[in-house]
């Protein structure tokens, strides 16, 4: 081989190797997330009284805190529908009281945003409103700090829920 053609191959051969631990690593975090999300969906059932694969999480962001709506995914399985609107009501008397124990029993104790919420829950209004398919709680705050930590409660749940929930 060409003496010139040495530095442009072992850059390739370097490019390679870093392409392969790239595609490795995405393989690796991608196992991970699945597992977590795993995770999350056999704790999930032991917090929330309704049938995850029957139901919907969506998380909106709002300019003052956000929208978490859970819907049965048929809005005629009144069992479903029953059993989301009696957890959202149960969970916002525990998050008016700073409780965020079932969500962090769900997705760990040190879930964003949690933190945050828990010792600024005296500036945060959580209200439930009831739908025909479900519920919804609504979060509103005039501080920042509070707005992003909502924010970043909601982003952690949409990433460990995976298809059970979306962005609204």
């Amino acid at each position: 081989m060409p003496a010139s053609d040495r530095p442009r191959r072992a850059m390739v051969s370097a490019l390679l190797v870093g392409l392969v631990a790239v595609v490795a690593a995405c393989d690796s975090s991608g196992e991970e997330l699945a597992r977590r999300r795993a995770d999350v969906a056999e704790r999930g059932a032991q917090v929330m009284p309704f049938d995850l694969e029957a139901t919907t999480h969506v998380f909106r962001k709002t300019s003052d805190g956000g929208i978490q709506i859970v819907v049965a995914d048929d809005s005629r399985d009144v069992a479903q529908v029953a059993l989301v609107q009696q957890h959202l009501e149960e969970e916002r008397d525990n998050f008016a009281r700073g409780d965020f124990d079932d969500p962090a029993v769900i997705h760990g104790h040190d879930m964003d945003g949690v933190a945050e919420l828990r010792s600024g829950i005296d500036d945060i209004d959580v209200e439930y409103t009831e739908r025909r398919d479900g519920g919804q709680l609504t979060y509103r705050t005039d501080r920042d700090d509070l707005i992003d930590a909502v924010h970043a409660w909601f982003d952690r749940q949409l990433m460990d829920h995976g298809s059970h929930a979306e962005t609204g």
